[in-house]
C-alpha cells in the first residue's frame, strides 16, 4: 500500500456495512413516472440543502431496475430517503423501503393516492426533507483514505483529441488510485470493440481473460443486431473515424494496471483494483440501446458504488449527476475555451501548451483527493443532478468475473 493511504487523509460519513460516503445526500426517490413530478417539487426548494432526485419511470417491474434502485438508496453518499409511490404500480416498494431500513438509514414512504394528492404530498415530502437535511448537515464525519474510495471514469461527445489527452490522462490518475488500493471501474463494452485481446492480456487470470473477450464479443452481437453501434455524428464531425478508432481512444481510461475483475451494473468491488463493468444486456435484444445517455452510464456505475465519476469529454458536455460527483476532464483545448466554466481540468493543455499526461493525471488525482474532501465540482456547483433509470436484464457474473487475490 502506498504510504499515502497508512494516515488517513480524508473525511467520510460512516455507514452500518462499513462503507463511507464523501457526501450526504437526502435521496428522494420516485417509483413510477406518474410521481415524478410529485418528487421533483419535493427536492426543487431543498437541492441547495443536499436533496438529490432518483427513480425508475416504468410501471411495470424489472429485476435489474429494482437491484439499481436499491444500490443507489444504500449508497454510501445517501444518508436518508424518501421514497414516492402513486401507489398503483409494479414497483415493489415495500422491499425497497426494507432493504433501506435494514442499511440503518432513516426511510420514508409517500404514496400519492393515499396522501391527499399533489399539493399534500409535497408538502409531507418536504417537511421530512428538511427535517432529514438538518440532520445530516449536523452529522460527524470520520478519517478515510484512498484505498476505501471507489471511482468511475466514462466518456462522452468524444472527439479525435479524447484518445490521446483527456482519456489516457484519466488513465494515468486511474493507475495511481489502484496502486493506493482504490477500486476503480471502467465500462462502455460496447465501445471495446477491437480492445479485447489487449485487455484479456491484462488479466489477472487467463480465465478473466476469456471473460473479458466473452464481453465484448457480446457487445459486438448486441449492436450487430440493432443494425447500429455505439458511434454518432458528433464523434464522426470531431475526427473519429471508425469504431475501433474510438474504441482505442475510450481504452486509454482504463490505464496500464492490471485487470482484476469484470463486474456488472450493481455489483460491488469486492476489493481494491481495476475492474472492467460489462454494461451490455444478456439474452435476446430486448430493451433497445444498452444506455441511451452518457448518463445512464454514470447511474450504472453509482450502483456499483462509485464515490465520484471521471467524465472524459472532447466535444463538451455538461452534464453531471445525482448522487456522486463528476469530475469533467476536457480533451479538447478549444473546447475547454468555449465551456471553461463546465470543466474542472483542461487536459486539452497536452496539445496547446506543452503539459504531459503524467501533468494532467496528477492533476485529476490531486482533484479526486479534493472532490473527497467536500470540495466542489463544477457541475455540482452549477446544480446539475442528471438521473436516468431504464429497463435492462442481467444474468449473475461466473466465478471467473472476481479472481481470489
Amino acid at each position: 500500500m502506498n504510504a499515502n493511504t497508512d494516515t488517513p487523509t480524508l473525511r467520510g460519513y460512516p455507514r452500518a456495512d462499513g462503507r463511507k460516503g464523501i457526501r450526504n445526500h437526502v435521496v428522494v426517490a420516485y417509483l413510477v413516472e406518474c410521481a415524478h413530478h410529485v418528487a421533483r417539487e419535493i427536492v426543487w426548494p431543498l437541492r441547495e440543502q443536499g436533496a438529490h432526485l432518483i427513480g425508475f419511470p416504468g410501471c411495470f417491474p424489472n429485476t435489474y431496475a429494482h437491484t439499481m434502485m436499491e444500490r443507489l438508496c444504500t449508497h454510501p453518499n445517501v444518508g436518508a430517503v424518501l421514497l414516492v409511490s402513486l401507489g398503483c404500480e409494479s414497483f415493489d416498494r415495500f422491499s425497497l423501503a426494507k432493504t433501506i431500513k435494514d442499511s440503518g438509514r432513516p426511510v420514508e414512504m409517500l404514496v400519492i393516492q393515499r396522501a391527499g394528492g399533489t399539493r399534500a404530498t409535497i408538502e409531507q415530502g418536504q417537511a421530512w426533507v428538511r427535517e432529514q437535511a438538518t440532520a445530516l448537515a449536523a452529522a460527524d464525519t470520520v478519517p478515510m483514505s484512498i484505498d476505501e474510495l471507489v471511482i468511475g471514469t466514462v466518456c462522452g461527445g468524444s472527439d479525435g483529441t479524447s484518445g490521446i489527452t483527456g482519456n489516457p490522462a484519466a488513465g494515468r490518475a486511474f493507475d495511481r488510485l489502484v496502486a493506493e488500493g482504490a477500486a476503480c471501474i471502467f465500462e462502455e463494452t460496447g465501445e471495446l470493440i477491437g480492445c479485447e485481446e489487449i485487455m484479456a492480456s491484462r488479466a489477472v487470470t487467463p480465465e478473466l481473460g476469456d471473460e473479458l473477450r466473452g464481453a465484448v464479443a457480446k457487445a459486438a452481437r448486441y449492436y450487430a443486431t440493432l443494425g447500429y453501434g455505439s458511434f454518432s455524428a458528433g464523434n464522426a464531425e470531431g475526427g473519429l473515424s471508425t469504431i475501433e478508432e474510438k474504441s482505442m481512444g475510450a481504452y486509454a481510461k482504463s490505464g496500464a494496471s492490471q485487470i482484476h475483475g469484470m463486474i456488472k451494473p450493481g455489483d460491488l468491488p469486492p476489493r481494491g483494483g481495476l475492474y472492467l463493468m460489462d454494461v451490455i444486456p444478456d439474452g435476446e435484444v430486448r430493451f433497445g440501446f444498452p444506455n441511451i445517455s452518457d448518463n445512464a452510464e454514470i447511474v450504472e456505475m453509482m450502483a456499483s458504488g462509485t464515490h465520484l465519476n471521471l467524465f472524459v469529454t472532447g466535444r463538451g458536455s455538461v452534464v453531471g449527476s445525482a448522487i456522486a460527483p463528476v469530475i469533467k476532464i476536457c480533451a479538447n483545448p478549444d473546447t475547454y475555451e468555449r465551456l471553461a466554466e463546465d470543466m474542472d481540468v483542461n487536459a486539452g493543455r497536452i496539445l496547446s501548451e506543452g503539459a504531459s499526461l503524467d501533468d494532467v493525471g496528477t492533476e485529476i488525482y490531486e482533484l479526486v483527493r479534493a472532490v473527497c474532501g467536500g470540495q466542489k465540482t463544477c457541475s455540482e456547483a452549477l446544480g446539475h443532478t442528471e438521473f436516468i433509470l431504464t429497463y435492462k436484464t442481467f444474468e449473475p457474473i461466473g466465478p471467473a468475473c472476481l479472481p481470489v487475490r
